[in-house]
């Protein structure tokens, strides 16, 4: 009989020993990195929880550098817009306390800080983030605005606002520099004023004519072209009768002329003499105190409301959304787009519209018949075409409207006054198959030129694009300017903080400063200090705020808003970082102190080991019997 030797590396005991040391190995491993693994399967039933976890650690960063990054915009279009309301703070105490001295230029001092103004302004709707512009919108790689001088004084190929001021100025004053109206005295006892063209968008407009002339006649204002009539039949008025002549000036805005019988010596101003000898000379003399006030009219306050009026037909080219038809309404207007665009089933009226519905276009009623039409008629079998070219005969475009490849398009030359709407609910629902009501139809307006040379007879404005510097060079499409510039800073939510330097707010301001700094007039002008009065008190007003206006504050707001949605997403994501670590800690760290006990533990039952090893290892046959 044999006893076999005592196989350590085979043996039960052996294999718990080493059990053991790869268990310290592992302790040790833990209590020195404080994981409870260094690979996933080892980790255990949780990791999975862990590895969930440690993905939307991941999104919460890039989310972190997301609003970094759009932080440093909004801080940079914030310094930027505070940079303008501070611009336009200046301009405007300096055009509300303006004195009337004129430098060798033709300017005020308050001119002349507005065109350096002006120049600051464009500086500043230049500003980047990175090679990014702020005030581009969706062409962020593009400059916002025009060079400055390029603005004001154009480029070879293109005219700039100066030259724009200037025609339009022309066209307004007319050839007799009386704003384009025509004084007669048809009678010996009566005078008459008219514009000089129906419908010209420029000079002075007859809006109201009142009268306490005694014995006198008023006619008017009436007729094409509109005008009114004063005869005083063969008689004197009385010492202060007055007539009064109110009349709209091309901005808008209304100024009034009185005139004042007066028998004292010398005639007051804004008076004009009886001649109590003869009323043939009373009514002479009520001739020529019009004609001098109309004069003083039209070359002080028609000046300053011309060059208004071409810095807003420079600048106010940007697209905006204009109403669509719709056939729950009876009448929906679709005005002040360049071009309305639509998909159009063929190219037939029918049966779209029918026998009885109208269109309106400018003012003007399409009438549509079963057949034999004429004038302003239409057959309900004529063609889309047709129609197209019947609304042009009345816009007066000089690109015609077309229909192609389904798609209509119909053209104007001022897109500000372009207005189009169904009278009734079928002839909206009409428009509506034309492809005018899918969507809210949009177009840039073009910046606006006087049409015709000599400036002093043009009668109509045209579009100026082709050679008109285009102040705004970044994105001009439409929708929201915030909705330009889009990032995501949590799963659900997103900001917008995009901004265009063509919003009303900022154009207006901008147009403002660059009418103010670049009018100039005669240092020595009999007129000039009435110029400059008058359009400083129209840059002061336009430089403050009005009811329904957008104002460079709400921009800021807009921001802000978008500034303090992602800070309170930074706070949340600053909690959820918290927990999930604490889930990831939960999953894959260990307690140094219980690791330390199992240790202790181990190493304790690795010495018992050890014993029974050693003691096992001296045992002998005869200890053994």
């Amino acid at each position: 009989m044999s006893i076999s030797s005592i196989n350590y590396s085979s043996s039960v005991l052996g294999s718990q020993i080493r059990n053991i040391n790869q268990q310290l190995t592992d302790l040790s491993t833990q209590l020195s990195t404080g994981k409870l693994s260094q690979n996933y399967s080892g980790m255990g039933t949780n990791e999975g929880f862990a590895i969930a976890s440690r993905a939307h650690l991941s999104n919460i960063a890039a989310y972190t550098d997301t609003i970094t990054n759009v932080n440093v915009s909004i801080n940079l279009a914030n310094t930027a817009l505070q940079a303008l309301t501070t611009i336009r703070s200046t301009v405007q105490t300096g055009a509300a306390n303006t004195g009337q001295d004129l430098n060798v230029n033709g300017q005020t001092i308050a001119q002349s800080t507005a065109a350096a103004q002006f120049g600051s302004m464009v500086g500043v709707l230049n500003t980047q983030a990175g090679n990014r512009y702020l005030f581009s919108g969706t062409a962020f790689n593009t400059q916002s605005v025009a060079n400055a001088d390029d603005i004001i004084n154009g480029t070879t190929t293109q005219a700039g606002l100066k030259t724009v001021m200037a025609e339009r100025q022309a066209a307004d004053l007319g050839t007799n520099g009386m704003g384009r109206l025509v004084q007669t005295q048809p009678t010996p006892s009566s005078v008459k004023v008219s514009e000089d063209v129906a419908g010209s968008p420029f000079g002075l407009k007859i809006a109201a004519v009142s009268s306490t002339l005694t014995g006198a006649t008023v006619t008017g204002p009436s007729g094409s072209p509109v005008s009114f009539s004063v005869d005083l039949n063969g008689t004197n008025p009385s010492n202060g009768d007055k007539l009064s002549v109110k009349f709209t000036l091309p901005d808008g805005s209304t100024e009034q002329i009185d005139l004042t019988a007066s028998t004292a010596t010398p005639t007051p101003a804004g008076s004009f003499a009886i001649d109590s000898t003869s009323p043939a000379n009373t009514a002479a003399n009520l001739n020529t105190a019009l004609n001098t006030a109309i004069t003083k009219l039209a070359n002080t306050s028609l000046v300053a409301a011309s060059a208004i009026t071409a810095g807003d037909n420079f600048f106010n080219t940007a697209s905006s959304a204009i109403g669509s038809a719709k056939t729950s309404q009876a009448a929906t207007p679709i005005s002040g787009a360049t071009a309305l665009s639509g998909t159009a089933p063929s190219d037939s009226i029918s049966p779209g519209f029918s026998f009885g519905d109208s269109i309106t276009v400018n003012g003007t009623t399409l009438t549509f018949v079963n057949s034999g039409a004429t004038g302003n008629q239409l057959n309900v079998t004529d063609s889309i075409q047709t129609l197209l070219s019947k609304i042009d005969s009345i816009t007066g475009t000089s690109k015609p409207s077309a229909i192609h490849g389904g798609a209509i398009t119909i053209n104007t030359d001022d897109a500000a006054s372009l207005s189009i709407s169904g009278s009734t609910p079928g002839a909206v629902a009409a428009l509506g198959s034309l492809g005018f009501s899918s969507t809210p139809v949009t177009a840039t307006q073009p910046p606006l030129r006087v049409g015709t040379s000599p400036a002093s007879s043009a009668t109509t404005l045209v579009n100026g694009s082709a050679n008109t510097v285009k102040w705004y060079t970044g994105n001009d499409g439409p929708g929201s300017a915030r909705s330009t510039a889009v990032a995501r800073v949590d799963d659900s939510i997103t900001v917008q903080y995009g901004a265009q330097a063509d919003e009303d707010a900022i154009r207006r301001q901008l147009q403002s400063i660059a009418v103010f700094g670049t009018f100039s007039t005669s240092p020595t002008g009999q007129y000039s200090g009435g110029q400059i009065a008058a359009l400083s008190q129209r840059t002061a007003q336009a430089l403050t705020k009005q009811p329904g206006q957008q104002r460079i504050e709400d921009i800021q707001t807009d921001i802000a808003m978008a500034q303090s949605t992602m800070k309170d997403a930074t706070t949340r994501q600053t909690q959820a970082k918290v927990q999930l670590q604490n889930i990831i800690d939960q999953a894959e760290s260990t307690s140094p102190d219980q690791v330390a006990s199992e240790i202790l533990s181990l190493q304790n039952a690795l010495q018992a080991s050890y014993q029974t090893t050693a003691k096992l290892a001296e045992l002998s046959l005869v200890k053994f019997l």
